[in-house]
């Protein structure tokens, strides 16, 4: 069984400890709900270190209100299976009463790479994402920590904050894992009914003609836009379609004209399940 530890001092020592040992330490912060996309991750960082740490902590600052932290799914026992499974050495489950106690006042904020996409709907997003990825790499000191190309805009600002800080971890981004139908893996996949999960197969599907269309010519970001819409729409269990968004792959800035890198990213409303997927060109 992979060995849980839920207080912060105790890790704080145990990762001394192995980098006196001259261990290297790979991370993979989670959510939880552990999913294929996950294991994928840890297995990057089983390959690249001596010893895979995973944290599992549904993290509250990066919720607005009104959003899914009470009814997000919780796990434990099957994540500590899993994450057994998947040769992890540590688990770092903490409470959190452990990472915000009464008197926390210090966040993370970034500009600029935050405004637009996710930022741009969910405000208060990111600062909540850096602040707990920024705790968790004080607490756990990783040589590299894993991240999934699926949430891209927050690779990209992680990637960002690790820079303008100095931080002393190498950030490694991995391919997006899709089901076998296209569906990008995702822990909030589990609110779909199963008509709502046919609807959200229009996301990769947009995704792929969006790549099509580049593939043959198209450079015209609205007409590329204009056409994903319209296949996403005639889903009839989509809601909303939030945003679709053709950017350069670094600053994140909406291109005039396509290039070859770039990157199409959306988020859709499938029933009241916001889902996000994106796909390079």
């Amino acid at each position: 069984m992979a060995n849980l530890k839920r207080d912060i001092k105790q890790i704080k020592e145990i990762i001394n400890n192995l980098k006196k040992e001259g261990k290297s330490i790979g991370f993979v912060p989670t959510m939880g709900y552990l999913h294929q996309g996950h294991v994928s991750l840890l297995q990057c960082s089983k390959k690249d270190n001596d010893i895979t740490v995973l944290s599992i902590f549904v993290n509250p600052t990066q919720f607005g209100k009104g959003e899914d932290f009470d009814k997000y799914p919780r796990d434990l026992g099957r994540d500590l299976e899993i994450a057994t499974k998947a040769g992890v050495d540590i688990v770092f489950a903490p409470d959190e009463a452990q990472m915000y106690p009464p008197d926390f006042a210090t966040y993370t904020v970034q500009e600029r790479l935050t405004e637009g996409l996710c930022g741009k709907f969910r405000p208060g997003h990111f600062r909540g994402v850096l602040t707990v990825v920024n705790k968790l790499f004080n607490i756990v000191k990783p040589d590299r920590a894993y991240f999934g190309e699926k949430d891209y805009q927050q690779l990209i600002v992680i990637k960002q904050m690790v820079k303008d800080l100095n931080m002393d971890v190498d950030i490694v981004g991995c391919p997006i894992v899709r089901e076998e139908d296209g569906l990008a893996m995702s822990s909030r996949n589990k609110y779909l009914s199963e008509e709502e999960r046919q609807s959200a197969l229009s996301l990769s599907k947009a995704l792929f003609l969006a790549k099509q269309m580049f593939e043959s010519g198209e450079t015209n970001p609205e007409k590329i836009k204009q056409k994903m819409k319209e296949l996403i729409l005639q889903h009839p269990h989509v809601k909303e379609v939030q945003y679709i968004e053709i950017v350069h792959p670094q600053t994140l800035e909406p291109k005039d004209k396509v290039e070859k890198g770039d990157r199409v990213l959306l988020a859709v409303y499938v029933g009241d399940t916001r889902l996000i997927d994106n796909i390079e060109l």
